[in-house]
């Protein structure tokens, strides 16, 4: 058995690097022309009861204690005008360690052997062979041929309409991004707003908010959350920097200055980021030879779980694959029943709430995130 994966974002190369550990081949096709090819975006908390559970599978628990850092699962709710309304220090024994996502994908990585991922290899599409196999045809006109092809490849997967017909379409909200640099020199109000870990700041409704995290050293990258149709993001020219950055902070209009200091004094140009889901508890029919992991299965909305789900699909895909020798399509209808069980079952904010803070859950930090306080 050879396994083709197409995307070496963390749940494909979780995968690849539980095969491996099985002695399984693998081969992973990625678009980027490398693994520095952009950036890979800001912290991730990888939890106790799923993305941790694939990096004990992926036999790459001490590297990744190396890459936690320190401090970060503290967290700190504010009003918008800067009052704390609760705070969680970091004690050392929560169960969900902050690393940074270009961090753990280059852990990821190194663990694999020399040429396991073929960069600049971008999919332009897929057919069935009449073996049950499937030929893959990537944008430079090159093929490769998948006895096994799993798709790994995100929201916009080319792999997933050889299993389904859904398509994700818009939930209602978006993220604007934005990075401040040297923030305890040059923004010490906003760095003690922030605080050590995250922050987040609600105003009148729960779409709407300032979300920023503290990374390494002194950055904190900001998520600006607004719950707006895509007609009016599209109204805005982000390809001028300070016009757009102006429009957003209208929307903020009266918050705390150390909040909008977030938005306005921004060391990076702002990125739209439009939130698309497929339809929850979505299934298809086994389908010889072909599965899907990660968003390519169950996009969601941005809710701390996206990247521990794809890491857990990958490993317990790997799994059972190496307990099914012999038997890909036992092993595959065996991980797909597992997480078609665990994606039909969206986390709501008061779940989120208490897996950050336990059972004690003030209230009045429930209402501020279900929009009932001014």
């Amino acid at each position: 058995m050879t396994v083709t994966i197409v995307g070496a974002g963390l749940g494909g190369l979780t995968l690849a690097r539980v095969l491996h550990v099985h002695g399984i081949p693998v081969t992973v096709y990625e678009a980027e022309d490398s693994p520095m090819a952009r950036m890979q975006g800001g912290m991730l908390d990888i939890h106790d009861y799923n993305g941790q559970l694939a990096v004990e599978a992926a036999g790459l628990v001490a590297e990744f204690r190396g890459l936690v850092l320190d401090g970060r699962q503290a967290m700190r709710i504010l009003d918008r005008d800067g009052n704390l309304v609760y705070e969680k220090v970091d004690d050392g024994t929560g169960g969900r360690p902050e690393v940074q996502r270009g961090e753990l994908r280059r852990m990821l990585l190194d663990a694999l052997p020399a040429g396991t991922v073929r960069w600049g290899h971008k999919l332009s599409g897929v057919r069935t062979l009449d073996d049950g196999g499937h030929e893959l045809t990537f944008a430079d006109g090159s093929t490769a041929v998948a006895s096994l092809l799993v798709g790994a490849d995100g929201a916009w997967s080319k792999v997933r309409p050889l299993l389904t017909g859904a398509t994700p379409e818009y939930e209602g909200t978006a993220f604007v991004e934005t990075y401040l640099f040297d923030v305890e020199t040059k923004h010490p109000a906003t760095a003690v707003a922030v605080g050590s870990g995250s922050m987040v700041a609600h105003g009148g409704s729960p779409d709407d908010g300032i979300n920023a995290h503290r990374e390494s050293g002194e950055t904190v990258h900001t998520y600006v959350s607004l719950s707006r149709p895509l007609e009016w993001f599209e109204a805005i020219d982000f390809t001028d920097p300070a016009a757009a950055t102006a429009r957003i902070a209208e929307e903020f209009d009266g918050w705390a200055p150390e909040l909008t200091a977030l938005i306005t004094d921004g060391d990076t140009d702002p990125v739209l980021r439009p939130h698309y889901t497929l339809p929850v508890g979505l299934r298809w029919d086994r389908v010889p030879g072909v599965t899907l992991v990660g968003d390519a299965a169950h996009l969601a909305p941005p809710n701390g779980e996206g990247a521990n789900l794809a890491m857990l699909d990958g490993a317990e895909l790997g799994q059972a694959l190496a307990a099914h020798p012999g038997d890909v399509e036992a092993a595959i209808a065996h991980y797909e029943e597992a997480m078609f069980v665990r994606s039909a079952t969206p986390v709501d904010d008061a779940v989120l709430l208490e897996s950050l803070f336990g059972d004690d859950v003030p209230e009045s930090l429930l209402e501020l995130v279900r929009g009932e306080r001014d």
